[in-house]
């Protein structure tokens, strides 16, 4: 088995995680205050992986290159957005039901993907996207 699908695929079982923990911690509580302490927590816990790996002299590379950096800036900006929408929406609503409608992000990533990369999407994987998007509406209406 691949790296990247052994990495996807735990990916995909810790996001649920997030899924499940989310809605039991969020009972009381305001969800962007908890997002925002979920966001602590997971910085120091990367730092720390950053610093076992011993890799905390690489973080100069990446703040020297600017363009690179602006990119992180924006997907960190766009991370805390997503958090602050699916701790609203599991709050708010069924785990059942908010997290196949977030995992539409997937038909949205392939579509820019696309768009963006000129990647290319052969026709069954095109099938594939649109079976996701039809699975997770039929999951999340059904």
């Amino acid at each position: 088995m691949s790296a990247w699908l052994i990495y996807a695929l735990l990916s995909a079982a810790t996001a649920a995680l997030v899924a499940i923990f989310g809605k039991i911690g969020l009972q009381h509580l305001d969800a962007n205050t908890a997002t925002a302490i979920r966001a602590v927590v997971m910085a120091a816990f990367l730092v720390g992986v950053v610093v076992v790996q011993g890799k905390l002299n690489l973080i100069g590379t990446v703040l020297a290159d600017k363009k690179a950096l602006f990119f992180i800036l924006l997907s960190g900006i766009a991370g805390a957005l997503s958090w602050l929408f699916y701790f609203m929406a599991i709050k708010n609503g069924d785990v059942s039901r908010v997290a196949p409608i977030d995992k539409l992000s997937v038909v949205f990533a392939v579509i820019l993907a696309v768009i963006l990369f000129g990647e290319k999407l052969s026709l069954v994987a095109g099938i594939g996207v649109v079976l996701i998007s039809c699975g997770a509406l039929m999951v999340a209406l059904g």
